[in-house]
């Protein structure tokens, strides 16, 4: 896979690329990268970097353009921008989606008319971001890949969905912080596409349980990262496009200013129970569109396209489990 399809508009980015066996971080400006040695980090790791990010010194290198270091990006092979030690990942916060999906319940299930259940929904969902609290649960960070890994659908079932979301990158060590500081503890943000098996969601055989999401969400390669690491600085996270086409068809397409619980309302409620970590990831939740949505799920030769405006794009191939790449 070439990275000619990733863009990304801000002045400078972090990413992470293949050298032989190994994974050197970088800095990318424009179509051109260049590797980062642990003494211009000023650390001897990313997670180190985050934890106090010196975006001058960052900067500063990337004015400097001229050099032998630098390659053109589409002569690399970029893999995920992070090394997460944690992923924490936030259900139903996109308004719009919850309400469609009540609405839909209830029209099933009720004598309401479509209006009926849409005001019904709506007052429940709002009732919520002013009196409730986000919905967390955890991935696994051995999940998280790039999008130079195809995506092995496993056989065990046909019904692999996708979810697109903006995620946080953690800088300092977040525990139990107020909304109106969390944002101080953001290094920055990439895109991560949170693969679902949807009949796996739910115990078949002990109901009274509910959802089990580490079978219906983590399996190898169920979230493709990246491709770039941006600043904080160079995203107004509460207004962004997020687009996701399967083989060219437009699937999800929202803004994160439908969310229902903004980032620092996510960052503070996550932080109370336990410290978010430099490098961290945290998800904000999937806008309308997905896959259950469609009545269409991924299959063998697949291609997802997902972008976050100013982000980036990654594009995923799918393949049957077992496959060779």
């Amino acid at each position: 896979m070439t990275t000619t399809s990733h863009r990304m508009t801000a002045p400078f980015a972090l990413a992470r690329y293949r050298e032989g066996d190994a994974t050197r971080v970088a800095l990318v400006v424009g179509d051109r990268i260049r590797p980062l040695s642990s003494d211009e980090l000023g650390v001897a790791s990313l997670n180190d970097f985050l934890a106090a990010p010196a975006w001058d010194r960052i900067a500063a290198l990337a004015e400097a353009e001229a050099g032998s270091e630098w390659m053109a990006l589409a002569d690399v092979t970029l893999t995920a921008p992070v090394e997460p030690r944690q992923v924490l990942q936030t259900g139903a916060n996109y308004r719009q989606h919850v309400i469609e999906l009540v609405a839909a319940g209830l029209t099933n299930t009720t004598d309401r008319t479509v209006e009926e259940a849409r005001e019904f929904a709506a007052k429940m969902m709002d009732d919520r971001a002013a009196n409730g609290e986000p919905y967390f649960f955890i991935g696994l960070p051995a999940c998280v890949v790039g999008d130079d890994v195809p995506l092995a659908l496993p056989s065990y079932s046909d019904v692999h969905d996708w979810e697109l979301e903006l995620a946080v990158v953690i800088g300092r060590e977040a525990f139990q912080v107020s909304r109106e500081d969390a944002l101080d503890h953001v290094a920055g943000y990439t895109i991560c596409n949170d693969i679902t098996t949807r009949d796996l969601v739910f115990r078949k055989d002990m109901k009274e349980i509910g959802t089990d999401w580490y079978r219906a969400k983590n399996a190898p390669g169920f979230l493709p990262t990246g491709p770039f690491l941006v600043p904080a600085s160079f995203v107004e996270a509460s207004d962004l496009n997020v687009r996701l086409e399967l083989n060219g068809d437009v699937m999800q397409d929202a803004s994160t200013s439908d969310l229902l619980f903004d980032i620092p309302a996510l960052i503070s409620g996550a932080s109370q129970t336990m410290p978010l970590l430099p490098g961290d990831l945290l998800l904000t939740g999937s806008p309308a569109g997905n896959g259950q949505h469609w009545r269409r799920f991924l299959r063998d030769g697949d291609v997802m396209t997902g972008s976050i405006e100013g982000l980036g794009t990654q594009v995923v191939r799918c393949i049957t489990a077992g496959a060779g790449a």
